[in-house]
């Protein structure tokens, strides 16, 4: 049940990148959609949920590697002082 769990979390991020890169792919064909005013605003609206979903991936990636103990000396945790 877990597995299934973390993986629809995944998915969210993911979807909402892949609809990213529909919109920024919409505005260089000239394309505006419906909610948006402006091109410019379509463009730039994408390349945030871009953004958000590839940095959560890969924010989940490397917390799950820093647990494991699997990523390299420079990714590791610093300890508090």
């Amino acid at each position: 049940m877990g597995r299934l769990i973390a993986f629809i979390i995944l998915l969210i991020p993911g979807i909402l990148a892949a609809y990213g890169i529909k919109l920024m792919r919409d505005t260089l064909f000239n394309k505006l959609l419906e909610p948006y005013p402006a091109l410019w605003l379509q463009f730039t609206l994408g390349t945030l949920f871009v953004i958000i979903g590839i940095g959560f991936f890969a924010g989940f990636l490397l917390n799950r590697d820093r647990k494991k103990g699997t990523v390299a000396e420079k990714f590791q945790k610093r300890p508090q002082k």
